[in-house]
């Protein structure tokens, strides 16, 4: 369903502007302009070298390992700058690790986030490695931190997590930002 359809049939769910609650999320957060998206108007495209069924695929995640220490980031828990991460991590793609996403600000009063699969889609990668819809997960997942700064991510975590994809021989990265 798109979000045309969302609009002009009132029997579906509602359309929800994800950039426009993101600007009043950033104002209400106290910012004194609006947010400024990011723009990248020379994106290069890179096809594939292999098939899908052939490639090695890497996870990419904006979720913050749980930090006991840190105060509430159970589901639905509100907002916790302390949880926020700094520095790119990684995790071996073998297991499920404990993330959390009280670190950033997202719309707690229709999200449906007490299932971390929602957010993190570890275990349906794995399903569909083994029906064969690609050739094998890389051996470790990357955590992308959040902290508001296109500078930060475009110069120095994107730089950073793609020197290990290619470290990995990763062919594909799916980008799950939360």
């Amino acid at each position: 369903m798109t979000s045309l359809e969302n609009k002009t049939d009132t029997s579906r769910s509602l359309y929800i502007s994800y950039m426009a609650k993101t600007t009043d999320h950033y104002l209400s957060e106290g910012f004194n302009n609006p947010y400024q998206w990011a723009r990248f108007e020379n994106v290069p495209f890179t096809p594939l070298k292999k098939p899908l069924a052939e490639s090695r695929v890497a996870l990419i995640t904006t979720a913050a390992p749980y930090q006991s220490d840190k105060g509430d980031q159970g589901p639905g828990a509100p907002y916790n700058n302390d949880a926020k991460f700094k520095h790119i991590y990684t995790h071996p793609s073998d297991s499920i690790p404990d993330l959390r996403i009280s670190h950033i600000g997202y719309d707690r009063n229709n999200a449906e986030i007490d299932d971390q699969r929602v957010y993190f889609p570890l275990e349906r990668l794995h399903e569909l490695q083994t029906n064969g819809r690609f050739g094998s997960l890389g051996p470790r997942l990357y955590g992308a931190p959040t902290l508001r700064s296109q500078r930060m991510t475009s110069e120095r975590n994107a730089p950073e997590i793609l020197s290990m994809c290619r470290d990995d021989e990763i062919d594909v990265a799916l980008l799950v930002a939360v």
